[in-house]
């Protein structure tokens, strides 16, 4: 199982960056993708999920509206389009897979992230100008 985070990089307040997981191994048809975050000094942050099931995407407060979240099942590669970004979302960004959508991805309570199945290396994110 292998999953690999790429498109991180330096971006001015309001630009953009996509974000790309790739994933091998394992099945979108039994797992869920989460996107991670981790800001220095703060803690893990889901930010946006997504799954086999037509439909069923995640956003946390924090980047509904700027985020998008998608998938390409022929390439086994879940996106992650930041649009207007802050510095605030400056963070290394991950991405894990785990079978649970409902935990990970209901919006409530606070996840504990470690317990998830799989996870890559992560991709630094830096917002500034």
């Amino acid at each position: 199982v292998q999953l690999v985070e790429s498109g991180g990089g330096l971006v001015q307040p309001g630009g953009s960056l996509r974000l790309s997981c790739a994933f091998s191994g394992f099945s979108l048809d039994y797992y869920t993708i989460v996107w991670i975050r981790q800001a220095p000094g703060k803690e893990r942050e889901g930010v946006s999920c997504i799954d086999n099931h037509p439909g069923s995407t995640y956003y946390a407060d924090s980047v509904k509206g700027r985020f998008t979240i998608s998938r390409d099942s022929s390439k086994n590669t879940v996106y992650l389009q930041m649009n207007s970004l802050k510095s605030e979302d400056t963070a290394v960004y991950y991405c894990a897979a785990d079978p649970d959508f409902d935990y990970y991805c209901s919006g409530k309570g606070s996840p504990t992230y470690d317990g998830m199945d799989y996870w890559g290396k992560g991709t630094l994110v830096t917002v500034s100008s």
